[in-house]
């Protein structure tokens, strides 16, 4: 009995660790193999993962984007260099993901106005908001994709422009542009729904 409760210490202790560890130290390991630190990766950045494929992707994509960008993220750890903050790489993998997901389903998808029969998962939305909630869903949806990206990362996110532009691969300025031009867009198009 004292020696289950040693190893249950033990290994609470190691995942307390773990958690804690660097980003660096994070790489190291997952690099290496170390499936406990891939879980803490995992764990780490699921949440972000998912809202980011989630509004770039749309709810019937977000799933599978989510998976998708982990397997890339996990393979691609041992190529990183290091050269931006490793949530700015993950965001990127992410949105390059996404994308590419929209782009290989977009052949199905007849047009535009199909987005509108994709459900939208209203997250802790009250049930009075869950119309306004899939109305604001559709209206990000129906956005250009640098519109859509750079309002997702920026005003959903929180990240700030030179973090959207890392993630991006464009400069400062034009993550502002593009923001400010999603945002009109985003107006317009709540508008044209009926949202004032």
């Amino acid at each position: 009995m004292g020696n289950v409760g040693t190893i249950q210490h033990m290994f609470a202790q190691d995942a307390s660790n773990r958690s804690a560890m660097t980003d660096k130290q994070l790489i190291d390991l997952c690099a290496k193999g170390d499936e406990r630190a891939m879980a803490v990766l995992h764990s780490r950045y699921k949440a972000r993962v998912f809202a980011v494929a989630y509004r770039i992707a749309g709810a019937s994509l977000a799933e599978e984007a989510m998976q998708e960008s982990f397997v890339r993220i996990f393979r691609g750890l041992s190529k990183f260099r290091g050269d931006s903050a490793l949530s700015t790489w993950v965001y990127r993998l992410t949105v390059n993901t996404s994308l590419s997901l929209i782009a290989k389903r977009k052949k199905h998808w007849k047009n535009r106005t199909d987005m509108e029969k994709v459900p939208v998962v209203a997250c802790d939305a009250p049930k009075q908001d869950s119309k306004l909630q899939g109305t604001i869903e559709r209206c990000i949806q129906s956005l250009p994709k640098g519109y859509r990206t750079v309002l997702v990362l920026h005003d959903i996110q929180g990240l700030s422009h030179e973090e959207c532009a890392a993630v991006m691969g464009c400069r400062v300025g034009t993550s502002k542009s593009q923001l400010y031009k999603a945002r009109m867009k985003m107006r317009t198009l709540l508008a044209e729904a009926g949202v004032s």
